[in-house]
């Protein structure tokens, strides 16, 4: 029994990275590709990758360079990483009507619509040019009578969010219709104490990180790392990650983009003494995190400056305090140019000096590993994943040089 040639299209992955030709380009009549359970090649073929006869093809076509199904989750990682929220419903406010609301009298509650008010970023937000939505968000512990003080908001939530929810399978969700799915306290409380974290698109072209105010709520398209030192955005944003990230995530869409998982985060190795339990105060004198912090704060300068040039936008105030700012073209011909300037655009085109602060980027995260600067990425990952074996250490010498664990 043997596949037609488009569904043979569902293995275009493992074929891409190593650089085969698909199924449907190699046997467009679907005479020799055969994939469906119970079926079996004709005697005399034998398994191939890379144009070399193997006794098997994993999962990961990579897997021979450094099988990274075996990398295990780090505990120095743990409940560092979270999916964005879920709102569950039409919580959205436009950016204007939430101002209106911001400038309203307190509440009968003697508290400012401010407390239940976010502006919201999804993974388009970050690729692209922010759409400057807002969300209304009672948390976890309000009750009902709780957030009708709220008069506005709550009105709001109560005309577009539950008439939706009782009606078909959200039924159950009305029980609760003024509050969010998910995420639970968990990501609150871990973003309680920081003034800026760290998030990536799920699904994008290229893995980039960026920062978000802590009063920003991040969508479900977006990983939450809760972080705010430079070093650990810049371990991040290097290209081992990167690579570490592709070899774990999967890919999605039209474009086959890949997508990132917090799993991508929780096995990561991070150099000795950098890992996310350590409190970025106790390696603020390390000479490798405060390398790596300054090419990264210099990447993110670089690149703001690029997407929001100061003779184009002018950054505005919100009615109320403790909000980020927001750029405002100065004229409707910057306002054209700017939506021209989006990350994506940006990494498209990867002009010289981000190539540059990527270069230098990546140079300070391998010395911290203790890796040359031109060490490659297959070489990388093998010595990541050696980390994993080695309990109680961060970092291992470079490949042929001393013991894997010392």
């Amino acid at each position: 029994m043997k596949e037609r040639p488009a569904s043979q299209e569902h293995f275009i992955d493992p074929c891409r990275l190593p650089g085969e030709p698909t199924p449907a380009e190699a046997d467009p009549t679907g005479e020799t590709c055969c994939f469906e359970r119970g079926a079996h090649k004709d005697a005399g073929l034998s398994a191939r990758l890379n144009g070399t006869d193997v006794s098997r093809i994993a999962a990961d076509p990579m897997t021979e360079t450094a099988d990274l199904t075996k990398a295990r989750k780090m505990t120095r990682n743990e409940g560092g990483a979270f999916m964005g929220d879920i709102k569950g419903g039409p919580f959205d406010v436009p950016g204007d009507l939430a101002r209106e609301w911001l400038r309203l009298p307190a509440n009968p509650n003697g508290r400012p619509n401010a407390d239940v008010l976010k502006p919201w970023m999804n993974g388009m937000d970050v690729t692209r040019r922010p759409a400057g939505k807002w969300v209304v968000d009672f948390g976890w512990r309000m009750s009902k009578g709780e957030a009708a003080l709220y008069e506005e908001p709550f009105w709001h939530v109560k005309e577009r969010v539950l008439p939706m929810l009782q009606r078909g399978h959200h039924k159950a969700r009305a029980r609760s219709w003024w509050r969010h799915v998910s995420p639970g306290p968990e990501i609150w409380k871990a973003l309680d104490s920081l003034r800026r974290y760290i998030v990536t698109p799920r699904v994008a072209r290229y893995r980039l990180f960026v920062w978000l105010d802590k009063r920003v709520c991040p969508g479900h398209q977006l990983i939450v790392v809760a972080r705010d030192d430079d070093t650990t955005f810049g371990i991040l944003h290097s290209r081992f990650h990167e690579a570490w990230s592709l070899r774990l995530g999967t890919w999605l869409g039209k474009g086959n983009d890949p997508r990132y998982t917090p799993t991508a985060f929780e096995t990561f190795p991070f150099p000795k003494g950098l890992s996310p339990d350590i409190p970025a105060a106790d390696y603020a004198d390390d000479p490798h995190a405060t390398a790596i912090a300054e090419a990264a704060r210099r990447l993110v300068e670089l690149r703001d400056r690029w997407l929001n040039p100061p003779e184009w936008v002018e950054w505005i105030d919100e009615p109320v305090p403790g909000y980020p700012r927001r750029p405002v073209p100065c004229d409707e011909t910057a306002a054209r140019e700017l939506e021209k300037r989006t990350l994506t655009a940006l990494y498209n085109a990867r002009p010289r000096w981000l190539v540059d602060a990527h270069a230098a980027l990546d140079a300070a995260v391998a010395a911290a590993y203790g890796w040359p600067e031109d060490i490659a990425d297959d070489d990388a990952l093998r010595e990541l994943l050696e980390i994993d074996k080695c309990p109680g250490t961060g970092i291992r010498s470079v490949i042929g040089r001393g013991n894997l664990c010392r």
